[in-house]
C-alpha cells in the first residue's frame, strides 16, 4: 500500500465518492474469492485518511436515477466531494455534476473508461429485443433495476445526450478539474495480457471490425474522451484500471490521476532585495 502524505494533505477537506459502473455491486461482493473491483482503490485512499463512500447504486437503472442519487449525495454535506467513477457510473456521476449547483460542489472527478458516445455492445445488446429482455431479467433478479439502463449505454442515445448538454459540459470542464481515462487492448499476435484482458479480446476484435477503433472491450477509445477533460489513454480492458491481477496497478494508475486533479504548488514568491544606497 502506497504512503503519500502530501497527496493526503492535498485532499484534505474533501470526500471521495466511489461510483461503480453495469454489474460492479456484483463484482465488488466476489472480491473474497479474488475478483477486485476498486477494493484496492477505496483501501488504499482510506489508508490516506480520506474519507470513503461507495454511492449506492442499481448499476442496471437507468444514469438519470442514478444520476439524481449522486446529486443527492452531493447535496448532504458542505464538504466538497471528489468523484471517481468507472463505465456507467461516469455517466450518471457527469449526469449529476451537470444539474445546477452541483459543480459547485465538486472538487474533482476521474472517469475511467466511461462510454461517453455510447457503445457498439450496447448497440447490438439492445437491438435484439430477445437479448435485450434477457439481460433485463437477470439484473431484476440480481436487484440491479430493471435494465433500462442499457438503452443509455447505445451510441444513438449518447450522442443526443451529448449534444443536448453540451453548453452545460463546456461549463463544468472549466470549472471543475475532470481527466477521463480510456484504455486500449491490444489484440495482434504474442499480446494476450493478463487473463481478465483476454475474455475481452472476442468483443475488442468484433468492435474492431464493425469500425469501432481501438477500444477496451467494451468502450470505444474515442467515446470515452470527454471533450474539455484532461485525457488520458492507457493500455488494458475494460476492468485493467479499477482490478488487481495480472501485473496491474489500479492504485498507482488511481495515484497519477487525482495528482492530475491537484494545481501544483505555486513557487515561493522571490525575497526582495534591499535597496541599495
Amino acid at each position: 500500500m502506497r504512503h503519500d502524505p502530501a497527496l493526503a494533505a492535498a485532499l484534505q477537506g474533501c470526500r471521495l465518492l466511489l461510483c461503480y459502473g453495469l454489474l460492479g455491486e456484483v463484482m465488488a461482493r466476489l472480491r473474497p474469492v479474488g475478483l477486485d473491483y476498486m477494493g484496492a482503490q477505496a483501501d488504499w485512499l482510506r489508508a490516506l485518511g480520506l474519507p470513503v463512500q461507495v454511492v449506492a447504486l442499481p448499476t442496471g437503472a437507468p444514469v438519470a436515477a442514478n444520476a439524481a442519487r449522486i446529486a443527492a449525495l452531493l447535496a448532504a454535506e458542505a464538504r466538497p466531494a471528489l468523484l471517481v467513477a468507472h463505465s456507467k457510473g461516469g455517466l450518471e456521476a457527469l449526469a449529476a455534476l451537470v444539474q445546477p449547483g452541483m459543480a459547485a460542489r465538486c472538487r474533482g472527478f476521474v472517469a475511467l473508461q466511461s462510454p461517453f458516445f455510447g457503445s457498439p455492445v450496447a448497440d447490438a445488446l439492445c437491438g435484439r429485443p430477445r437479448l435485450h429482455r434477457a439481460a433485463g431479467h437477470t439484473l431484476r433478479a440480481l436487484g440491479l433495476g430493471d435494465g433500462e439502463g442499457l438503452r443509455d449505454l447505445t451510441t444513438a442515445h449518447r450522442a443526443a445526450w451529448m449534444q443536448q448538454h453540451a453548453a452545460a459540459l463546456a461549463a463544468l470542464t472549466q470549472r471543475v478539474p475532470v481527466v477521463a481515462v480510456a484504455s486500449e487492448l491490444a489484440t495482434g499476435p504474442g499480446r494476450a495480457g493478463s487473463l481478465q484482458d483476454r475474455a475481452y479480446q472476442p468483443l475488442a476484435r468484433w468492435m474492431h471490425r464493425r469500425g469501432a477503433g481501438p477500444n477496451d472491450g467494451l468502450v470505444p477509445v474515442a467515446a470515452a474522451l470527454l471533450p474539455g477533460a484532461q485525457q488520458v489513454v492507457l493500455a488494458g480492458g475494460h476492468r485493467s484500471l479499477v482490478a488487481e491481477g495480472g501485473g496491474r496497478d489500479p492504485v498507482g494508475v488511481l495515484r497519477g490521476l487525482l495528482w492530475r486533479l491537484i494545481p501544483p504548488p505555486l513557487p515561493p514568491a522571490p525575497v526582495p532585495h534591499p535597496a541599495g544606497r
